[in-house]
C-alpha cells in the first residue's frame, strides 16, 4: 500500500513538472502600447519584435485633460508601453496614466520603455533650494505602475539608483559604432563637449583605439557659455564629438568651430537624444559640423540636411524579446 501512494505521489510532481515545464517554454506573447509622440518609434519595435502594435484610444476634455484607454485585454500579460518623457510634461503625464491604466487592468508585468528619460538633468541639487526632479520621476513611475524600466543613456548612471525597480540601462554605442566604423575615417579623434562626457568619450576612443581630446567650457547659465578652452592637439584629424544629448546646440556647434580653427580636418558629432529646442536647427546648419548622428528616440521636429537618424527600434525589440523569454541582455552592451 505504502509502495502504492509513493508511486502515485512521484506521478503527480512528474506530471505537475512538465506541465509547469510546458507553460515555462510557452511564453505568452507580450503587448505593446504606445504614448502619443512615441508612435513611429513604438510601431518600429513592434515590427521588429513581430507583434502588433496594441490599440489605444485618448480621449480629450476640452480644458486638455486626457485620457488613454486600452482598447484590449492585458490581463495576465506582460505589457511594454513606449514612449520619451521629454517636456513638455504632457509626455510623462501619458506615460504615467498608461502605467496606471496597465496596473488597473491586471497586466502581469509593466514595462516602461523610455528611450530618452526626461528631466534627468535634475539628478542632484547644484544648488540650494532646488529639487531633485529625476528621483521625482523615478517614483512617480514606479507609484503609478512601472514593474520594470528600459532605457537608453541616461544624463547620468546614477539615476539607475533612484528605483526600486529593475532597469536596463542601454548604450546607443551599439547602435553608433558599426555607422562610426563605415565611415572608414583616417587619423579619427574622439572628443567629449564637455568635463561630464569624458567617461563616454574614453569608452568609445577605446572600441575604436583612438585618441581622445577633452573641452572644456564654463557657463554663465544654463544653455548659455561663456567660455570654451580645447584641452589635447586635433591638428589633421577627423573628430567625432559624443554626448547623450544635444538641446540647443550650443556647445556642439561651438565644440566644432573651435577644432576647425585650431586645424581639424573635419568634425562630426554624435548625440543619442536629439532635443534640439531653440534655435538648434539653424546653428547646426550654419556651423561647421560635417555631420550630426542622433537616434529617434526623440522626434524631430524639422528635417535638416546636417542630420542623420538612425533608428534605435531593432535594439529595444531585441532587448524586450529578451526580457519577455528571462534571457540575458549582456550581449546587447558593446561598452
Amino acid at each position: 500500500m505504502i509502495n502504492f501512494w509513493l508511486s502515485l505521489a512521484i506521478n503527480f510532481n512528474l506530471s505537475t513538472t512538465n506541465k509547469i515545464s510546458k507553460m515555462a517554454s510557452q511564453t505568452p506573447a507580450p503587448k505593446i502600447f504606445a504614448c502619443s509622440q512615441s508612435q513611429s518609434l513604438a510601431e518600429s519595435i513592434s515590427e521588429h519584435y513581430g507583434v502588433p502594435l496594441g490599440n489605444v484610444i485618448t480621449s480629450t476634455y476640452s480644458d486638455g485633460e486626457f485620457q488613454p484607454s486600452f482598447e484590449e485585454s492585458i490581463r495576465g500579460l506582460r505589457v511594454f508601453i513606449v514612449g520619451s518623457t521629454n517636456p513638455d510634461s504632457k509626455n510623462l503625464m501619458e506615460m504615467l496614466l498608461m502605467l496606471d491604466a496597465a496596473k488597473r487592468s491586471s497586466a502581469r508585468h509593466i514595462a516602461a520603455v523610455i528611450p530618452y528619460f526626461g528631466w534627468a538633468r535634475q539628478d542632484r541639487k547644484d544648488k540650494p533650494r532646488v529639487p531633485i526632479a529625476a528621483k521625482l520621476i523615478a517614483k512617480m513611475l514606479e507609484t503609478a505602475g512601472a514593474t520594470r524600466i528600459i532605457t537608453m543613456d541616461l544624463h547620468a548612471d546614477q539615476i539607475q539608483g533612484f528605483f526600486e525597480k529593475p532597469v536596463d540601462h542601454l548604450f546607443a554605442s551599439t547602435i553608433f559604432l558599426p555607422y562610426v566604423q563605415s565611415l572608414n575615417l583616417d587619423n579619427l579623434t574622439i572628443a567629449s563637449p564637455d568635463m561630464g562626457g569624458s567617461k563616454r568619450a574614453y569608452a568609445y576612443s577605446k572600441f575604436l583605439m583612438s585618441d581622445v581630446v577633452i573641452c572644456y567650457k564654463q557657463r554663465e547659465k544654463a544653455n548659455l557659455i561663456s567660455h570654451m578652452e580645447l584641452i589635447g592637439d586635433v591638428t589633421g584629424m577627423n573628430v567625432i564629438l559624443v554626448d547623450d544629448m544635444v538641446d540647443t546646440a550650443g556647445t556642439l556647434t561651438k565644440a566644432a568651430d573651435l577644432m576647425i580653427e585650431r586645424g581639424a580636418l573635419s568634425v562630426r558629432a554624435i548625440c543619442t537624444h536629439a532635443i534640439l529646442s531653440g534655435n538648434a536647427y539653424e546653428r547646426i546648419e550654419k556651423s561647421k559640423l560635417e555631420e550630426l548622428i542622433v537616434t529617434d528616440s526623440i522626434p524631430l521636429k524639422q528635417e535638416c540636411s546636417k542630420i542623420k537618424v538612425l533608428s534605435c527600434a531593432k535594439l529595444f525589440a531585441d532587448v524586450m524579446q529578451s526580457v519577455n523569454e528571462h534571457e540575458s541582455i549582456s550581449s546587447k552592451f558593446l561598452m
